[in-house]
């Protein structure tokens, strides 16, 4: 190490309470220490152990079981998270586009931000950041890629773009969707899908919810009804079982939709930041298992499974 005034030769002088280790100008006394990298956008916290970070993350730990598991603090995680979420939402929207599909299903899957809606105050009512948040999820059926996710409440608004973003994510080839009986789907792929897309319902009709220990157990499905739509659908097609396993999947790979917890998200930024990472890493760096492979390189978007290390150096 050299002196940035003096230019000449420094000697080792301890170290930082960090364990970095610290220089003196044998000149000026100056004491200074070699420039840290910071590959994360500024962040101290080495690849290694981010890394480990996020597959926790991914594997359904809390932020604070994986503070004492790693030894990363827990602000430090919640950056590593949104870091991570708006790389992942990068790479969704890079090579996540025209993708040929065949059956695309989709559904939505009920989180909340802070509070439940109904335990929202007056004043509060307005306030869309926190309350209940849904996630609108396309799934393409035999590749199981997830092609588009939305996040808002459970309105139009919310329906019309993620009904946007499916379009941009398919590519211009005649395809089946299908859905439950969530009647703002219609007019969204009315207008948005209707060159492209045969669309049909698939209504569940349930018993009356339980009360009692099982108020929390769903209520038990007595029949479902296909109903087509648009188009000509293939009625053996009519079918939303592979997006709610992946609704299962979100349940069970991220703590903070995991049910009567207190693991729930506090921020909408956090809760985006993880449904980013979630899709990511499931489309390409989980193996299915009937696959054997990542959805991604199933489609051909990829042609290796990804480390959450990739993801951290992309781009």
């Amino acid at each position: 190490m050299t002196c940035h005034n003096c230019r000449i030769e420094c000697k080792r002088k301890g170290k930082d309470r960090k364990g970095n280790q610290r220089y003196q100008c044998r000149q000026c006394s100056k004491t200074f220490q070699e420039p840290q990298k910071k590959p994360l956008e500024g962040m101290y916290t080495p690849l290694d152990k981010a890394e480990q970070v996020l597959k926790l993350l991914v594997e359904g730990c809390s932020i604070n079981t994986i503070e004492r598991v790693t030894g990363v603090r827990h602000t430090a995680i919640l950056r590593l998270l949104v870091l991570a979420g708006e790389k992942s939402e990068k790479v969704m929207g890079r090579l996540i586009v025209n993708v040929p599909v065949k059956d695309v299903q989709a559904d939505e899957i009920w989180g909340f931000i802070q509070k439940e809606e109904g335990h929202k105050r007056p004043e509060e009512a307005e306030n869309e950041t926190i309350g209940d948040a849904y996630c609108f999820v396309g799934i393409e059926r035999h590749s199981k890629l997830v092609l588009n996710f939305a996040l808002g409440l459970r309105n139009q608004a919310t329906t019309d773009i993620f009904i946007e973003g499916l379009r941009a994510a398919t590519a211009p080839n005649p395809f089946q969707i299908t859905t439950d009986g969530f009647q703002p789907y219609i007019s969204a792929i009315e207008t948005t899908l209707s060159d492209r897309a045969d669309y049909a319902q698939l209504i569940k009709v349930y018993r009356s919810p339980r009360e009692g220990e099982q108020r929390y157990s769903p209520a038990d499905v007595v029949e479902a009804l296909p109903r087509p739509v648009l188009g000509n659908p293939d009625r053996d097609r009519i079918c939303t079982s592979h997006v709610e396993r992946q609704n299962l999947s979100i349940r069970m790979g991220m703590r903070r939709m995991t049910r009567l917890t207190n693991a729930f998200s506090k921020k909408w930024e956090n809760l985006w930041a993880a449904y980013c990472l979630w899709f990511v890493f499931f489309n390409f760096c989980r193996v299915h298992k009937t696959l054997r492979v990542t959805p991604a390189m199933e489609t051909g978007i990829a042609d290796h499974i990804w480390t959450l290390r990739d993801l951290l150096e992309a781009a």
